[in-house]
């Protein structure tokens, strides 16, 4: 919880630094979709062990300020085959550092109801907190996402912390290599992981990029977070 309270305070504080900035810029709004081979989060197949998914969102962003919405097909085996991120934040840059502070809520329509054996809790909340330098060509990251009560934790409320740190190297124009290492945290006994992944972004078009990635974890013996190639081709508007 004091990670939590850490994360509104600096949110307060980079508001009021960039206040300028947000009042002086107009109003911008994107649109993706993409097609992939496999939707990965976090290492684990949200899609069956080989589906491909379907997905897409919209950006809204006004100086420091942005919201938006993505949505993605699933399968979790329990009847429930959708997913919607809805999140907003600030992203303040200081001293050639630049700073992502939001929230991310994560909401799957027709998730088995508390009444069915099947109930997971899936719905749930993440506070975010990252932080990126730029280096010519090579960018340095790293990011903290804190739950309260994390995603298929029923009856408990089993508090989640994902810790990253990553890179992007940009060795030509329009292509960038990039990867992470992650460690997503549970409150719960043997529920806690690593995982990484690491591949290349190519933009052959001005609204159309390619993506090639290796994910794998250390958890054994289940074949949703065992090592996979993805191919993603996304467009995006304007």
């Amino acid at each position: 919880m004091n990670l939590l309270k850490l994360s509104l305070c600096a949110a307060v504080a980079s508001v009021g630094l960039g206040g300028a900035a947000f009042a002086q810029s107009a109003p911008s709004v994107t649109a993706n979709l993409a097609v992939t081979s496999n939707y990965v989060f976090r290492g684990f197949s949200q899609v069956g062990a080989y589906d491909p998914a379907v997905q897409g969102g919209v950006d809204a962003s006004m100086g420091i300020a942005y919201a938006g919405a993505w949505a993605s097909n699933v399968k979790y085996g329990n009847g429930t085959d959708a997913e919607v991120d809805l999140y907003g934040g600030i992203k303040p840059s200081y001293g050639g550092f630049n700073f992502d502070l939001g929230a991310i809520y994560y909401l799957y329509p027709g998730q088995p109801s508390k009444a069915s054996l099947a109930y997971a809790d899936e719905n749930y909340i993440e506070f975010k907190g990252a932080v990126s330098h730029a280096a010519g060509p090579l960018t340095l990251g790293a990011a903290v996402y804190y739950s309260p009560d994390f995603t298929f934790t029923p009856g408990v409320d089993a508090d989640g912390v994902y810790y990253e740190g990553n890179a992007s190297f940009s060795p030509v124009e329009n292509v960038t290599v990039s990867g992470a290492v992650g460690h997503q945290y549970i409150d719960l006994p043997g529920a806690s992981y690593t995982t990484w992944n690491l591949g290349s972004t190519w933009q052959f078009a001005k609204n159309f990029s390619i993506d090639a990635r290796y994910w794998d974890t250390d958890v054994t013996g289940l074949k949703a977070a065992g090592p996979r190639g993805v191919v993603t081709l996304k467009a995006t508007y304007p």
